[in-house]
């Protein structure tokens, strides 16, 4: 017995459906279900109540004109995620730059493009802590600086502060904005290159007219990769934040902590939506389907 034309595709992408199913579409409908519950100091209670959006968005409204924590958590979380993104962009555009029209042969972008992910051999745990002796009060970096005479006394703003949680997090997650861009630069039909060098355009006019607008797309995906990641990272910003630096993946992680899932719940809803409305927004921009 033959199967329909018509049902092949449904067939086809019945096994990956059942996997964003069970792994996604279930867990997501879970959370925001439990955000829903209520709690107490012992036990959490099955319920349909808005106490837990509540706590968060009623406390902003009396404390206005000033910012609420909730807030001012969210405010210090997109700026996190602002200067990583432009930065990480910067790094990773030129890099990918570098690799697509500087090295000539394949082979020499293979063996450096490899040479690009060697840090991410070691798990971002130790990658992170790996700046602690480096940029530490008594750490490598202030040491040299001290012993060469630049400066008498040790940066203090080197490590646990704003400097070291951008820095930890640039050296995470940077590759994630090559990979892509990188990618993109290299479909570009070197033809459009040559024709645009003839016909008199500049570097700097080939670059703004033909690379980044063929690039967007790999510009996008990398951008979704890496505002996807800060939003929800609380163990960088812990660890190099010294502790003092709020985020909302704190907030939550000490919500869990405390075994207050509900408001955890309602906090993580409130990211997510965030996070897709930043999503939705770049998606706008170009047709994301044509680089997948």
């Amino acid at each position: 017995m033959s199967i329909p034309r018509r049902l092949v595709p449904l067939i086809l992408s019945l096994p990956f459906a059942t996997v964003i199913f069970a792994f996604f579409i279930i867990p997501l409908a879970l959370v925001i279900m439990v955000s829903f519950w209520d709690y107490n100091s012992y036990s959490i209670i099955p319920d349909f109540i808005f106490t837990n959006y509540e706590d968060i968005f009623y406390g902003c409204i009396k404390s206005l004109p000033d910012l609420c924590t909730s807030f001012a958590t969210y405010l210090s979380s997109l700026k996190f995620v602002f200067i990583v993104w432009l930065i990480t962009l910067v790094i990773g555009f030129l890099v990918a730059l570098f690799l697509a029209f500087c090295v000539s042969t394949l082979q020499m972008q293979v063996v450096l493009f490899l040479l690009c992910t060697i840090p991410f051999w070691t798990s971002n745990v130790i990658r992170m802590i790996s700046w602690i002796p480096l940029l530490g009060r008594n750490g490598l970096v202030n040491s040299t600086l001290q012993d060469m005479g630049l400066i008498e006394a040790p940066f203090e703003w080197l490590l646990y502060s704003q400097f070291s949680v951008v820095l930890a997090f640039v050296h995470l997650y940077v590759l994630f904005m090559v990979v892509p861009i990188f990618n993109s630069m290299m479909r570009i039909d070197r033809s459009l290159l040559e024709a645009a060098h003839d016909a008199g355009a500049t570097t700097w006019q080939t670059l703004t007219n033909i690379i980044i607008p063929l690039c967007r797309p790999g510009i996008i995906i990398g951008s979704i990769f890496v505002i996807t990641i800060v939003m929800g990272d609380f163990l960088t910003i812990g660890v190099m934040g010294g502790q003092q630096i709020p985020s909302v993946g704190k907030i939550i992680n000490v919500e869990m902590t405390y075994l207050q899932f509900p408001a955890a719940a309602a906090n993580a809803v409130i990211l997510i939506i965030v996070t897709l409305m930043i999503i939705f927004a770049m998606t706008k921009l170009v047709d994301i389907r044509k680089e997948l």
